[in-house]
């Protein structure tokens, strides 16, 4: 009995100790002036550039409310609507947070218009991500304070994208950067790479205040903060210890969450343009070096929304080699890019690559890589393969399959090309025509032999093109190959010619 009463008044001490301490710092919020207001760099970005960074397509817009003047309200009526908010975070409101909504309802309300538009389309991401990791659903308005919800932000000190991250942090937290990645720039990565980035903040703090300081300035000048003030641990308190644009950046989050929420109480009306429209995304995973161009040529899609889609790509080139990125596109073009891949890789890809025809060239082609007298045979995985079943097409084992692509374990992508097989492969010195040929099947009377010319499939050929470089007809090509349609696939051996000779021929 004794130990629960002695239990319940700690308790009773601990929640009394608590509201005095918000109290305190709701006093002390209160009491803060500030004159030399620095406003965030993302909210002096001239309309007109933001349009362009964000590839808004402004020519079917629509305004959801007749827009008309700001009302200004009582500061008690903004104290009750942030007070009211169902939020995690102390949202204070004093004189210094009045500025930023004051700047975010009349300068910015514009601004504020397409913010919103962009928000039907990043905020529902920024929030599962924040929910995956345990974190106030609120802070989904941070990109709005450290970018204004543009993707390829970049700040006077470097800072990238939706989530500003400087180059050491973001690869700190995993964000691929060189010179045609930037995950910074990825809405997907950079926001997930945010999320742990607060916590880990946040496991330092214990303050949400003092975590959105620091993500701004860094734990090093917070730490500094504290410290001058005695090691008080408000961020209110240490206002003035802070950097002048660090002491902004609360107020003017504070702020984005206030208009909002409330951005139809200041006659603010969102916009809507067909840049934004709620259509199916879905993401694959590319391990082949395209182009965005080769892609909206091939799948009829302007080149601008992949642009969008896609901010991480710095020179519109997805790189390829060893590690797989990601491409988001709308759910009904990703259908296409999975059938229609070979015809994407291949587009032009001379005038895009120029490089690259040199470098096949040198390899053999990509469609069989030589290493000594060995060649690959390669396999484009579709909907519903597995290891196995691609092992039993191929003839070979699924052991022998993971063992030549490096593969770990049985997962596969759609579209991902994998080594089937090996076949001993020409001398490239020896032109196509020349190569030695194969006996296909002995006369009843076996004083003649078919002899047939063969030809192995690499990226890029087409039957019309097999058959123009060896003088023969498309339907003659099928009718040898028993095709049926056009469709070939990289590493497919082809029967390109046909001779009869007699046996005594062939022993001499």
């Amino acid at each position: 009995m004794k130990k629960k009463t002695f239990f319940i008044a700690f308790i009773s001490v601990c929640a009394a100790l608590k509201l005095v301490a918000q109290e305190t710092s709701a006093r002390t919020a209160e009491n803060i002036q500030d004159s030399a207001i620095v406003y965030p760099e993302s909210m002096t970005e001239k309309l007109s550039d933001l349009l362009h960074n964000w590839q808004l397509d402004l020519s079917n817009v629509e305004i959801d409310c007749e827009r008309g003047q700001n009302i200004i309200f009582h500061d008690t009526v903004y104290f009750k609507r942030l007070y009211n908010l169902p939020s995690a975070m102390e949202l204070s409101f004093n004189s210094v947070v009045k500025k930023y909504i004051e700047m975010y309802a009349v300068r910015k309300r514009e601004q504020v218009s397409y913010m919103l538009a962009l928000g039907d389309y990043y905020f529902p991401m920024f929030e599962q991500a924040l929910d995956r990791h345990g974190l106030p659903l609120e802070l989904k308005f941070l990109p709005v304070v450290e970018s204004a919800l543009n993707p390829v932000a970049v700040s006077r000190a470097g800072a990238v994208g939706l989530w500003q991250f400087m180059l050491r942090t973001g690869k700190g937290y995993g964000l691929e950067v060189n010179s045609l990645v930037d995950e910074r720039r990825d809405p997907h990565k950079s926001t997930d790479a945010a999320a742990r980035y607060l916590k880990d903040l946040y496991a330092i703090y214990g303050d949400w205040s003092l975590v959105i300081a620091a993500y701004n300035c860094g734990p090093g000048n917070v730490n500094k903060a504290i410290a001058r003030s005695g090691g008080k641990r408000d961020f209110w308190e240490i206002y003035y210890r802070l950097p002048r644009e660090t002491r902004g950046h609360v107020p003017a989050f504070i702020a984005a969450n206030y208009i909002m929420n409330f951005y139809a109480d200041h006659n603010i009306c969102p916009v809507h343009s067909s840049s934004f429209s709620s259509v199916a995304l879905d993401t694959v995973h590319v391990n082949e070096k395209i182009h965005l161009e080769q892609i909206a040529c091939v799948l009829d899609i302007p080149v601008n929304e992949l642009r969008r889609l896609n901010p991480q790509y710095r020179r519109d080139v997805i790189p390829g080699g060893h590690r797989e990125h990601a491409l988001v596109l709308p759910t009904e073009k990703m259908y296409a890019f999975i059938d229609r891949n070979d015809d994407i890789v291949n587009y032009e890809r001379g005038r895009y690559f120029a490089h690259s025809r040199a470098a096949d060239n040198f390899s053999g082609g990509s469609g069989s890589s030589l290493s000594g007298n060995a060649g690959n045979v390669y396999y484009r995985v579709k909907a519903g393969d597995n290891l196995s079943s691609i092992a039993k097409k191929n003839g070979t084992t699924v052991a022998r399959i993971k063992s030549w692509n490096g593969l770990s374990s049985n997962k596969l992508s759609i579209g991902k090309q994998l080594v089937v097989g090996k076949t001993e492969a020409a001398d490239p010195q020896v032109s196509r025509k020349q190569q030695p040929v194969q006996v296909a099947a002995n006369s009843p009377e076996e004083e003649t032999r078919t002899i047939n010319q063969y030809y192995r499939v690499r990226k890029g050929d087409t039957l019309g093109d097999i058959a123009r470089k060896n003088g023969i007809r498309v339907a003659q090509l099928q009718s040898w190959n028993g095709l049926k349609s056009s469709r070939i696939d990289i590493g497919d051996q082809l029967i390109v010619g046909q001779r009869t000779i007699s046996v005594s021929q062939e022993e001499l």
